[in-house]
């Protein structure tokens, strides 16, 4: 079987590429297609999405984050099985960091490698004729990516609609389908972007909802038409991250929850297994594990209740003495000694590293990171480069005095300085490892 792909792209966040492409994995789903989802860049609360609309594990696919043969394994892999794979751009199609050739992080170079083609989203709220220049513009931009046709988003009235649309069609390009406007169709949002799938409540009605939408608005005949076969080449890779352990606890509730779904697919196709625990239930990591992760999510949300999780805190302490532990931003700020909230109040944490971390006091902190790592810990061995992402509004308020576990730079290479902790067998770090370097 031979995978057909499709790009969903835009020319910004917010044009409503997530509610489109959830509305057609569904609408394909329901016409008995075997849909997968894919997310370019470092999103990782989309691919939960994709999951809870096609029935199956979503995946990123990020061309700077991800060596080349990593990529094309874990495109392969998505792509097997499946009629159709809907691959989501993260912000505009084009948009991602100067890099060397095909590594910029951009839905683009997906397009470029495996001749991808692009649906774009335009939201033409506050104007008309104009989309045709946008439109122009995608498809002039560069001609290795190819623009299958454009949906109409936001659109006000059946007049608004045949403007936009006679634009675009006289400049020879497709329009497959128009959105109007419609509050419903609207994902519930938080400081870090979208609400998790899991926190959504009435999710599967709600993606019902959207797949009705599509059905109604974009000709699906067209789009599927518009995908083209997927061609990835098969490669064996050593990008993965390796498993921490064999018996991994991990952390797994409303605080909890940013966990890259092919971070946590490997180290089962490795042969580890996963045990969640529930920190906010007052669970501790399963005494058989051999290593403890705590990955990144909304700490600052729940701060009070894992200040009085007292028996979390007494077996991750235990734990601690003789297993490794590490976390990942949400992870290393309750690893910390306590935590700022929004309110300016100040919660206990695991005091297994000493920093202290605020909410309170908030700066966004956003994009790639180059780790190389000083010390050996769960992500790696000392000397090694991991590439990752940082995304959090939280701030370091006071650093402590553990040791740092690597020399940080940005995606482009300019050094950050130390960063992360390290004592005894805890770790920890703001970015959230995606791959080897």
């Amino acid at each position: 079987m031979t995978a057909r792909a499709l790009i969903v792209g835009a020319a910004r966040s917010g044009s409503g590429k997530t509610s489109v492409t959830i509305g057609l994995m569904r609408a394909l789903r329901r016409r008995g297609l075997a849909v997968r989802g894919a997310k370019s860049g470092p999103d990782y609360i989309d691919p939960g999405f994709h999951m809870a609309a096609t029935g199956h594990p979503g995946v990123n696919l990020d061309s700077w984050a991800m060596h080349p043969d990593l990529l094309a394994h874990l495109a392969k892999g998505q792509a097997a099985d499946a009629d159709m794979l809907l691959i989501e751009s993260a912000m505009g199609l084009f948009d991602g960091i100067v890099s060397e050739p095909g590594r910029s992080g951009a839905a683009a170079d997906i397009a470029r490698l495996y001749d991808v083609p692009a649906l774009v989203i335009l939201d033409v709220s506050g104007q008309s004729q104009t989309a045709a220049a946008l439109a122009k513009g995608f498809a002039a931009y560069d001609p290795r990516v190819k623009i299958a046709g454009i949906v109409l988003n936001q659109v006000a009235s059946a007049r608004h609609e045949t403007m936009a649309r006679d634009a675009i069609e006289a400049i020879g390009m497709k329009v497959l389908g128009a959105v109007h406007r419609n509050p419903d169709m609207a994902l519930p949002e938080r400081h870090l972007g979208l609400v998790q799938a899991s926190e959504h409540d009435a999710l599967e009605a709600f993606i019902e909802r959207l797949a009705d939408v599509m059905e109604e608005s974009i000709d699906l005949d067209a789009v599927l038409a518009a995908a083209a076969p997927l061609s990835v080449p098969a490669v064996m890779t050593n990008h993965r991250l390796p498993p921490p352990g064999q018996r991994i606890a991990i952390a797994q509730d409303g605080a909890f929850s940013f966990v890259y779904p092919h971070v946590a697919a490997h180290w089962r196709q490795a042969g580890a297994e996963l045990l969640p625990f529930s920190p906010l239930a007052d669970e501790g990591p399963d005494p058989s594990a051999d290593a403890c992760w705590l990955p990144g999510g909304y700490p600052e949300l729940h701060a009070g209740r894992l200040a009085e999780a007292e028996t979390f805190r007494v077996r991750m302490r235990a734990f601690a003495k003789t297993r490794p532990v590490h976390g990942e931003c949400g992870g290393f700020m309750v690893l910390g000694r306590a935590l700022e909230d929004a309110d300016g109040i100040t919660h206990p944490m695991l005091s297994l590293l000493n920093h202290v971390t605020s909410y309170a006091k908030r700066k966004m902190n956003l994009g790639y990171r180059q780790a190389r790592l000083t010390r050996d810990c769960p992500i790696g061995k000392a000397g090694e480069t991991i590439r990752g992402h940082e995304f959090h509004y939280s701030r370091l308020v006071e650093p402590g005095n553990d040791q740092p576990l690597a020399e940080l730079a940005d995606g482009q290479g300019r050094a950050l300085g130390p960063s992360g902790a390290r004592r005894g067998n805890v770790s920890g770090t703001y970015f959230h490892a995606i791959a080897r370097g």
